[in-house]
């Protein structure tokens, strides 16, 4: 994978285990994103294979994407949510647009994604009348709105206080158990992933390294640990 002569991967391998959560680690421009976009068919490979829930989609139209991405939820880094649309209205809308459900259920579906993430009250709110968590859960009930196979998270503690990060971590191990959702997770927040990772890639300059967070703790690879140990994060992930 490569974009003009810079290379993203080469000969990339990996496996996300499915309905548990999996953490993409890596430094900066190591391709974590990127990952996320070639499951969802944003961009393609030059070469290989990506399959998703039994699909492959490498060769695809994208009008034969459609059908592979109803399988996913995304909750973005930024929120991205519709500034000019309230909170319920920014729940509604990809009910609108690809069910045929009737007002009444569309309330009750989206008040029940909003319930699943500890939000209430928020129907009228624009997203710039809530705090820096209130719109990643926002986000995350939008993401899960459609009740997903898959749900891609990019950098769902980027911006948050250490209180909101705990909070964060507890409603994406809710919903995974609630939905058996296969949950796909790009972080550099490395205590976050030793704490509710299943299974981790980290993406190094010589080719991924998978395994569970006990595994990667154990580990006695130089480049795992030396990574794991950047800003003196190791020791907290172990405690």
């Amino acid at each position: 994978m490569a974009f003009g002569q810079r290379v993203v991967f080469r000969d990339l391998s990996c496996r996300f285990p499915r309905g548990r959560v999996s953490v993409i680690l890596g430094g900066s421009g190591s391709g974590k994103s990127t990952l996320l976009r070639l499951i969802g068919g944003l961009v393609r490979p030059q070469a290989g294979r990506i399959v998703v829930d039994g699909d492959e989609i490498t060769t695809r139209a994208e009008r034969q994407m459609y059908a592979v991405r109803k399988k996913l939820g995304m909750m973005f880094q930024d929120g991205a949510l519709l500034d000019s649309l309230t909170v319920f209205e920014n729940l509604a809308f990809p009910l609108r647009e690809h069910t045929a459900m009737g007002e009444r259920e569309i309330a009750a579906a989206v008040h029940e994604s909003l319930a699943a993430v500890g939000l209430s009250n928020v129907d009228d709110l624009l997203p710039n009348q809530l705090s820096g968590g209130m719109v990643k859960r926002a986000s995350l009930a939008r993401a899960i709105i459609m009740k997903p196979v898959i749900l891609l998270c990019d950098e769902p503690f980027s911006g948050l206080d250490p209180v909101s990060v705990k909070l964060i971590e507890a409603l994406l191990v809710h919903v995974n158990r609630q939905l058996q959702a296969t949950m796909i997770i790009v972080s550099h927040h490395i205590p976050s992933t030793m704490r509710i990772a299943d299974h981790v890639v980290l993406l190094l300059p010589d080719g991924p390294v998978e395994g569970s967070p006990a595994e990667l703790r154990r580990t006695t690879d130089p480049r795992v640990a030396g990574f794991l140990d950047e800003d003196g994060t190791a020791a907290e992930a172990r405690a």
